[in-house]
């Protein structure tokens, strides 16, 4: 696909209190997931894949430091070059603007103006995938639709009460949509709205210049979910990995997920790259005493005790006798001696004193916020 046919709107700022401690100090996008990676890092690849050299994120005002950090001038993700560009923008800026009888959405509109893309994607932030939105564009060039969605058949464990679900008719057409709260249905799978919208920049500018005339909602997820009924939309089958992160368990069993092989490739080496932020350290060592079976660390990490079935990442020290099974260790954790960690999400910077047990369960694995010194049994998973 040529450079600049296509331009990606990121929209992030959707936050499920469900997913508090973990975020209470950052957005949902910028959540470590696989040792290395953040959440963030998926949508933009998908863009990048997608050869789109300009991309314009929302999120919610005094929640960015973290984006910022990891993103930086966006080298990673090739968004730093003479052609290539990021932006970022305040969802409370748009409130205000309406909250004042002003034009909200023309940071947007400009946005699409300056761009000269012919189409348009936009992407939530809950929806944790490696998709080719190019054969998504092919698609929606093909169906003489006014816009196309994505969605994926998914089960009733794996959606969020405030996720839309699809009416799919057998030509691929959206006959209609409601909330997951309504419905009442004993369906095996449901047709998973993932919040990913492609449409022609052209009809988007026209359309928000009307919705901020006739005081359309100011979230574009919302507006792009409410156009599906007034506009022809087709509906794209993804058929892809697919994890809906809203809340600890989905996070939590999303990271484990990468300890299956198939799931982890399916993800991460496929025919399309995850691309994320770089950090040259030293490789993890592991000594004579360590004992490691099923489990992934990130580099610069110290191994003397034992790891089952868990996911480290950077510069996180396993002590002596400690023992961490079935858990997720973010950036800069100790585990001192003899303690033990199961079923368990550490946050950065915890330290696990001596002898401490902190056990919780699959179902509710027990969360240490950022920074907590446990100098006590935890134990959880009720």
């Amino acid at each position: 696909m040529r450079a600049n046919k296509m331009n990606a709107i990121l929209g992030n700022v959707y936050e499920c209190p469900e997913l508090l401690p973990l975020t209470e100090k950052r957005p949902l996008a910028t959540l470590p997931f696989d040792c290395k990676y953040r959440l963030i890092d998926f949508n933009l690849s998908n863009a990048i894949n997608a050869n789109i050299k300009s991309v314009y994120m929302i999120f919610n005002q005094g929640s960015t430091k973290s984006v910022f950090d990891h993103i930086g001038g966006g080298r990673e993700w090739h968004l730093d070059s003479v052609d290539s560009r990021y932006f970022i923008h305040y969802y409370q800026d748009f409130l205000k603007k309406k909250a004042e009888g002003r034009p909200y959405f023309e940071s947007v509109i400009d946005y699409l103006n300056k761009s000269k893309s012919e189409y348009t994607v936009f992407m939530g932030n809950r929806m944790l995938c490696n998709i080719d939105l190019e054969a998504v564009l092919k698609s929606h060039q093909q169906s003489n639709s006014t816009m196309t969605v994505v969605y994926k058949k998914m089960p009733k464990e794996q959606v969020y009460r405030q996720d839309e679900i699809l009416e799919v008719d057998e030509h691929g057409i959206v006959q209609g949509h409601h909330n997951f709260l309504e419905d009442n249905s004993e369906a095996e799978l449901f047709n998973l709205g993932m919040k990913i919208f492609i449409c022609q920049t052209e009809w988007l500018i026209h359309a928000l210049q009307e919705g901020q005339n006739s005081g359309s909602p100011v979230a574009l997820l919302d507006f792009f979910t409410l156009a599906m009924n007034k506009v022809k939309t087709s509906a794209y089958e993804y058929t892809g990995f697919l994890r809906n992160i809203f809340d600890i368990k989905s996070y939590y069993d999303a990271n484990m997920d990468m300890l299956n092989p198939k799931k982890f490739t399916s993800l991460l080496y496929s025919k399309q790259k995850i691309y994320t932020k770089l950090k040259n350290e030293v490789a993890t060592y592991y000594s004579s005493t360590s004992e490691v079976k099923k489990s992934q660390f990130a580099t610069g990490c110290l191994v003397d005790g034992k790891a089952y079935g868990s996911l480290f990442s950077r510069s996180v020290v396993i002590e002596k006798d400690a023992a961490v099974e079935d858990s997720i260790v973010m950036a800069n954790c100790r585990i001192c001696e003899r303690a033990v960690v199961r079923y368990a999400i550490l946050d950065k910077n915890v330290v696990v004193e001596p002898g401490v047990k902190i056990i919780g369960s699959a179902d509710k694995p027990v969360v240490i916020k950022k920074n907590t010194h446990v100098l006590s049994d935890v134990y959880g998973g009720e």
